[in-house]
């Protein structure tokens, strides 16, 4: 089935306030998950509903959180999450580094104990859409180890991944949004649903067999998924774990935990900063521009081909996706008609915010 996005952010907005979310929150979350599926990362958009509601039964999150200050420098921030939301505490967390960057040319941000925030490129988007080169490192602490190190079979590591905006006058900014797995936890639930495959090399079942089978991710043993590029994925994992974990005291990866929590660490930085002369930096732009064309313009080995920066194929799928609508998987669907129902809206009411 195919959604317009206005229609389906009708539904998760009355669904998150039935669950106790107060504006602004279902808004963000409605927007959020949404987006995630607008620009193609259906993994991280509303197949999360769902869990998210479960989660908050639980208590392993928590509505209307305000993120509280830990410690602050001029350039420096910590800030606790109080397991809220990500969509909210996230978006509260990166407005408070971009104040503080508009002012000293650097912020450094470390937010801990917040709920899970989501695709983490949004996070980058919005400190480049303001103009600042923006970098970041989420790590999961406990609930949401997943991932078997380099060169074993069982869960060690997080999904862990990191993301990076920069700024590029007149078009769109460049965003790199990865994960340090071979392919994100969320991927894998999408092709379960669907009841398709995965490629190969991304996960292991309970013994270290490779398999494509998104089941023997959820079996019983779990098998595990794998880290990206072998040992390089391995090592980014490692270091994203010590930056977003360690260093923001959200916590590295570790067993037990009862909940997911995310840690996150933020860098913006401003390029008018670094031209020595406080002024905007003419020659930051020029030469990325020059820089883009260049990489660009490079012979294609498909001579139908095209060289796409980062964050390219996610704003033309926005576009496709605009103008075609947001497509869903029958059982996506079904959970989130029965997710709805079990916080008393009807299945009737419910296709019709959604416009089904």
């Amino acid at each position: 089935m195919k959604f317009h996005h206005e229609s389906l952010r009708n539904l998760v907005q009355k669904v998150f306030s039935r669950a106790g979310c107060e504006p602004p929150e279902d808004v963000q979350l409605a927007q959020h998950l949404v987006d995630a599926n607008l620009v193609g990362h259906d993994s991280h958009g509303v197949i999360r509903i769902p869990r998210y509601i479960e989660w908050l039964k639980k208590d392993m999150v928590r509505v209307n959180r305000k993120v509280s200050v830990v410690f602050e420098s001029d350039v420096i921030s910590v800030l606790d999450g109080d397991l809220g939301f990500g969509q909210s505490t996230g978006e509260q967390a990166m407005k408070y580094a971009i104040d503080k960057v508009g002012r000293h040319g650097v912020s450094i941000l470390a937010l801990r104990r917040c709920g899970h925030l989501g695709r983490i490129g949004e996070w980058a988007a919005m400190g480049a859409r303001a103009g600042y080169v923006s970098l970041h490192w989420v790590n999961t602490t406990g609930f949401g180890i997943l991932v078997a190190p380099h060169g074993g079979v069982e869960r060690r590591l997080s999904a862990n991944p990191l993301a990076a905006g920069v700024p590029l006058e007149g078009r769109d900014p460049i965003v790199l949004d990865i994960s340090t797995s071979a392919i994100a936890e969320g991927k894998v639930r999408v092709a379960f649903n669907k009841g398709t495959t995965v490629p190969p090399g991304c996960v292991i079942d309970a013994d270290g067999n490779p398999t494509v089978q998104p089941a023997d991710l959820y079996a019983d043993p779990k098998g595990s998924l794998l880290p990206f590029g072998a040992h390089k994925g391995h090592g980014l994992s490692i270091l994203t774990d010590v930056l977003a974990g360690a260093l923001t005291g959200s916590g590295c990866s570790a067993p037990g935990a009862p909940e997911l929590v995310n840690g996150m660490l933020v860098i913006l930085l401003d390029p008018s900063a670094f031209s020595g002369d406080g002024q905007s930096g003419p020659a930051f732009s020029e030469d990325l521009q020059r820089f883009v064309e260049w990489v660009k313009s490079a012979r294609t080995a498909d001579p139908d081909g095209e060289i796409l920066l980062p964050g390219e194929i996610e704003e033309r799928t926005r576009a496709k996706r605009l103008q075609d609508g947001i497509e869903l998987d029958d059982k996506t669907w079904g959970d989130i008609l029965t997710t709805a129902a079990e916080l008393g809206i009807p299945e009737e009411e419910a296709k019709g915010l959604a416009g089904a």
